[in-house]
Order: C-alpha cells, then structure tokens, then sequence
C-alpha cells in the first residue's frame, strides 16, 4: 500500500530522465505504448523512410550500439497529446519540457492520406512551432543532452530515401518549370519547420561548434547533401543555407564538406547525369570559392579542372550553367592564370550540334575574357578565336549573333585589337562570307560593323586580309573548276571506253555466234 502511494508521487526529473523522458513513462498519455524509446536507430535498427513520411517494416534484427543522434521515426499509435506550453511553466523546468517536445516530435505521420491523424499532425506542427520560437530566444549555452535530442529529432524526420524520379524527363525541361509541374512534398508543412529548427540551431550563438560537432558530425553532413536530391526546390533553398551555415561554422568539416560535393559531382558527371540539387551545391560553391585565401592551393586547382569544367559536359546543363559560369570567373578573378586553363576546358566540352548550348557557352567565355589578362589571352587566342569563327559563320543566327556581341565588350575588343595580326587572318573569312551572303540581316548588319571597327583600327592588315581571302578565292575557283574539268574527262573517257567495250563485245559474240554455227556443218561434210 505504501509503495503504492509512493509511486503517485510526481518526481522530480533528473538528467537522465531528460535524455529519454520517454522511457519514464510519458507525458500526456505518450509513454512507452505509443512510441519506441530513443534507442530505436535511424540506420542500424532496419527503419527506412520514403520522402512522403511512410515507415517502412521494422527490423527484427536486435538493436545495437549507435552514436548520438542516429535515430529512426518512431510508429505513432495511441494518444498524442499537446504538452503544456513554455510560457506555462517555471523558467527551472524549461529545459525538461523542451526536450520532451523533442521526443515527441520524433514521431512521424503518413502523409499520403491527407485526411489521417489530422489532429495529431496538427499538434506535432505547433510543438515544432513551438520549439523553433524556444530555440531562438534562449539565452544560454546547449548542453550535451540537449544537442543529442536536438540532432536526434531533425534526423528523424529529415533524412529519408527518395523514389526514384524520372530524371530523363526533367533533364529535358526547361529549369523554369511551373510550380504545377514540380513534385512537391506532401510532408512539407512540418518538414519546413524543422528545417528552419535546424538553421536556428546552427546559427544560434548559444550552439558550441566545438561541443555540437560531435552530433553534427560528418554521417550527418553526409545524409543532408543526400537530401539535395528532392525535387521540392522549397526543400532544397533551406539545405542550401544551412550546408553554407554548418560550412561557415563548422571549420573542421569544410575540407570534408568541399570533397563530398566534389563526389557527387563525379558521380553525376560519369555515371548518372541525374541529380537535381546540382543548381544549389553549385551557389554554395561560388560563395566558398569567393572566400578562398591567396595563393589558391593545389586542391582548389584540381577541383577546378577535375569537377566544374567537366560539369560543362552533361546535356542538362542548362539547369545550372548559370551557377557554374559564377563559379568559374571566381576562379579565375581569384587566380589570372587559370584563364588559358579554363578556355581550353570550354573548347574541350563545345557543342557541335546544340545551339542554345553553345550560345550559353560564349555567354560564359565573354565572362571569362572580360577577367583574362593580356599574357593569358595570347596562349590562347589562335586556337580559341578558330572556334570563334565557326560561331561567326554558323547558319544559325542566334550562334552568330552573340558571337560578334563579343566586339561590344571594351576589354575583349581592347584584347583583340591588341593581336589582331594573329586574330583578324583567323576570323576574316567567316566575316566575310557573313556579310556577302548570311540570310540573317542583323548578322549582316553586326559583320558590317565588326568589318569596320578592323578597317578603322588597321586599313593596311585588312587590305592584306582582304586581298588573301580574294586570292584564296581565286584559287579555290580554280581548283574546282580543275576538279569538274576533270571529272568531266573522266566521265569522258568512262564513257567512250564503255562504247568500245559494248563494240568489241558485239564483235566477239558475232564471232562466236558465227564459229559455232559453222562447227555442224564441217561434221555433216566429213
């Protein structure tokens, strides 16, 4: 009877009790009969979620030792109860509360029937509202505990496997697709608060880097660039600005952070050509590399040329050019002499039968050149402005437009006319069948003016360049008339051989028709 009494005694909670307030008994009617304790594993214990929030079948494995924060979704059944609110309770028992809000946030809803545990689902989004507001306004330091039940909880309902989409399709469409037509997370209005959770979290000036990079450690940074992959864009801008913030934060990481990225992108570059966070690891990249301390270091090198010049080669490129041709003028405003490295690694990648590609690919180099020193223009000008003049005198207009647009740039004009003995003989065909003969008439129209500013500069050279292109001319005339002289004489005595051969074969079966009628007759006489 006594012990009895005893156990209807509310007791104070201890640390412990804290860590895992639910192996305790519960609050509200949460207790251990309607979720699992905190020592179920995210990725040890066999629990697997999709993107939409459904659990897959528990594991019959038995459970093992695992690190802080590496937790699964826990099964919702039974009641689930709002706690009392922190304004509601006395400042000592703030931090208690807070970390059973934690724990029961850890349990995860099904998404796929929106009309299914509606109340529930609704009372886990104002805890996770309510949580966010604590972790905002607290105003000292987190403790272990409190840093394990925090990176448990976003684990939780963050890292889940996604279905394979149909990448094919979405690697032809346009990046600028209606909000329509993108595949949006069911989850994700309570995805979207524990994401601003966690950037309120890393941000906080209350989260010790040294102390939290034990939870956020590097499986965790892992598990979020997975995560880059959804097809929820709303999804992928707040793991954009909190990989930025765990970077900026978390000194220890970055080199590991930098050499991920770099994973991914060789995994998408040579094997799949699918992913679509690229766009967003490609922004965080740009403000990185504007941060790079001077002389820029071997690694950063290679990962220019192994990774982002690459990047120039798969189809979809499209969908993130914009931030790759950012992250390559850093690269090359960092360092000057990176710029003959990079243009050669444009021309290595050029376009041969797609247009709107290669017109994004001048865009790019006028971006570089405007950024190219004199000395790293010249080693290589002969064999870039070789490219440039098949732009000058592509058929389609949009291609030779934007190439002569180059001439409109002050630097790029300054650097051409600087070696325009070596770059005017290069270009000055291709501008001049443009201007006798290109359908287009605004192509015609920049040629003309591209011809002038040549003529104006130098007269002499373009009179030479003008006078080698009519003997040039003159000579090509020439040849073909030789070669259609000669295949005509060929065609000539092709024909006269086939009429004395069709003779003397007339003649021979004559003959032999006339020898063996005669033959019988000889027999017959004998």
């Amino acid at each position: 009877m006594i012990k009895q009494i005893l156990g209807r005694i509310p007791r104070k909670p201890s640390k412990s009790s804290q860590n895992d307030a639910y192996n305790d008994g519960g609050v509200n009617g949460i207790g251990p009969n309607s979720i699992n304790s905190s020592k179920s594993s995210n990725s040890g214990s066999g629990n697997s979620r999709t993107s939409n929030g459904v659990l897959a079948p528990l594991s019959s494995k038995p459970s093992q030792s695992k690190k802080p924060g590496q937790v699964g979704p826990l099964l919702f059944s039974g009641a689930y109860e709002a706690l009392p609110s922190f304004r509601d309770v006395p400042s000592a028992e703030k931090q208690g509360l807070f970390i059973k809000k934690l724990n029961m946030c850890c349990v995860v809803f099904d998404f796929n029937d929106p009309w299914k545990n509606v109340k529930e689902k609704d009372v886990k989004r104002q805890t996770l509202l309510e949580l966010v507001d604590y972790i905002s306004s607290v105003n000292s330091k987190f403790n272990e505990v409190t840093m394990q039940e925090i990176t448990k909880m976003v684990a939780t309902n963050l890292f889940r496997t996604f279905p394979s989409p149909s990448h094919e399709k979405k690697a032809l469409e346009s990046y600028d697709q209606d909000e329509e037509d993108q595949m949006l997370e069911p989850a994700w209005s309570h995805l979207q608060v524990v994401y601003e959770f966690l950037l309120r979290f890393v941000a906080s000036p209350e989260t010790d880097a040294k102390l939290a990079k034990r939870y956020i450690d590097q499986a965790f940074v892992l598990k979020l660039l997975d995560l880059f992959d959804s097809e929820d864009q709303r999804e992928r801008e707040y793991l954009k600005t909190i990989l930025h913030r765990v970077y900026g934060k978390f000194m220890v990481h970055r080199p590991f952070i930098r050499k991920a990225i770099n994973n991914i992108f060789f995994w998408f570059i040579f094997e799949t050509q699918k992913h679509n966070g690229i766009a967003e690891m490609l922004e965080i990249l740009g403000s990185i590399i504007n941060g790079f301390a001077l002389p820029l270091k071997e690694e950063h090198k290679l990962f220019l040329v192994r990774a982002l010049i690459p990047l120039h080669k798969p189809k979809c490129v499209s969908m993130y050019h914009q931030q790759l041709s950012y992250c390559i003028t850093q690269f090359v405003e960092k360092d000057g002499k990176l710029s003959d490295t990079v243009i050669r690694g444009l021309l290595k990648y050029w376009p041969i039968t797609n247009s709107s590609k290669e017109v994004m690919f001048l865009g790019e180099l006028e971006e570089v050149l405007e950024a190219t020193q004199p000395s790293e223009f010249q080693r290589c000008m002969v064999p870039l402005f070789r490219q440039i003049g098949h732009c000058l005198s592509s058929s389609h207009f949009q291609v030779a437009e934007r190439a002569l647009f180059l001439w409109n740039n002050d630097h790029i004009r300054t650097l051409i006319t600087q070696n325009r003995q070596v770059i005017l003989p290069i270009i000055f065909p291709a501008m001049e069948e443009n201007a006798r003969s290109h359908w287009n008439q605004a192509v015609r129209s920049l040629t003309l003016n591209v011809r002038k500013i040549f003529s104006d500069i130098d007269q002499e050279l373009f009179d030479e360049c003008l006078a080698t292109f009519q003997e040039d001319e003159t000579k090509e005339k020439e040849t073909q008339e030789k070669r259609e002289s000669t295949w005509k004489r060929l065609e000539a005595v092709a024909s006269s051989k086939s009429l004395n051969n069709e003779a003397d074969l007339v003649s021979r079966f004559a003959s032999n028709a006339i020898s063996t009628s005669q033959k019988p007759r000889t027999t017959s006489g004998s």
